[in-house]
Order: C-alpha cells, then sequence, then structure tokens
C-alpha cells in the first residue's frame, strides 16, 4: 500500500507540473493549450519514447503499441497522469479509525 500511495503522489505532483507548464504556456501566449502525454513525454526525452515503442513492439505484443497506448499517448497529459494518481493516492491511503 506504501508503494501505491507513493506512486499515486508522484503521478499527482507530475499533473500539477504538467497544469503549471500549460497555465504559464498560456500566460505567456495568451490562449490555453492542453498537451498530449505523447508530446510531453517526447518533449521531455524522445529517446526513451522510441524505446517504449520499439521495446513494447519487439518484446511483448506489437498490437499493444497501436492502438492501446498510442490512443492513450493522444490523451490530455493531466488526465493521464492525474486520473491514475488520484485513484492510487486514494485507494492506497491509510485508512483512519480504530484498530480492535
Amino acid at each position: 500500500m506504501a508503494i501505491g500511495r507513493f506512486l499515486g503522489w508522484v503521478l499527482l505532483a507530475a499533473a500539477f507540473a504538467v497544469l503549471a507548464w500549460e497555465l504559464w504556456g498560456a500566460w505567456q501566449t495568451g490562449e490555453l493549450t492542453i498537451h498530449a502525454a505523447g508530446k510531453v513525454w517526447y518533449d521531455l526525452d524522445r529517446t526513451s519514447l522510441n524505446g517504449a515503442q520499439a521495446g513494447t513492439q519487439r518484446y511483448l505484443l506489437p498490437a499493444l503499441w497501436d492502438p492501446v497506448i498510442v490512443t492513450v499517448l493522444t490523451w490530455p497529459a493531466l488526465l493521464v497522469l492525474g486520473v491514475p494518481g488520484a485513484l492510487l493516492a486514494f485507494f492506497c491511503r491509510k485508512r483512519g479509525g480504530r484498530r480492535r
């Protein structure tokens, strides 16, 4: 549970960083641009994106990359990071209450 909670908070922090990046860009240009997860990954480290594609297609299942992962990479990065992060942080949280 601690690993899930930690991973959830890391994903939420990354989602807030993407939100800040998008808001900063909107402040600079006067126009809000929602970035796809694939674009954010490409801008951060294109080599790892290419490696993930090659590894998935070569060692796992070629059909897993396209259309499944490609579809997820076209979704907004804020949602791709924020929704799983919020779910992990919520479901792996420490439960309050009395212990018997």
